[in-house]
């Protein structure tokens, strides 16, 4: 549901397309505690970056694992969210919280689960 999707920047009313590139161990390229997840946004090279310890507390809150497929679902979710609020269409990098991530999980599971009952 979000691999691919359409937000409209909030001031300009511009659609913008996103499409889902890649997922990567953020340790291996920059260090860092995170899952990066790579979109292109109408062309332009967007990183979302998921904290790793997220992974951990799901996992001890519900049992269940965060897996790729649903990162990036989390990611898109998030992404769409802060362009359709007008959060930085110049930005390359967004960096979330653990609390955020698991808040935009529960975010995109639901519109997922919506998204079935339509169909």
């Amino acid at each position: 549901m979000f691999e691919e999707f359409t937000a409209t920047d909030r001031w300009t009313k511009k659609p913008v397309h996103c499409v889902y590139q890649a997922l990567i161990v953020a340790i291996a390229t920059r260090h860092a505690d995170a899952v990066d997840v790579k979109f292109l946004v109408d062309g332009r090279t967007v990183w979302v970056a998921l904290p790793h310890p997220a992974w951990m507390e799901y996992k001890k809150r519900t049992g269940k694992a965060i897996t790729d497929s649903l990162a990036v679902e989390i990611a898109g979710h998030y992404l769409k969210v802060a362009l359709d609020a007008g959060e930085g269409l110049d930005r390359d990098m967004y960096s979330l919280t653990v609390e955020e991530t698991l808040a935009h999980l529960q975010a995109a599971v639901t519109a997922g689960t919506q998204a079935q009952i339509r169909a």
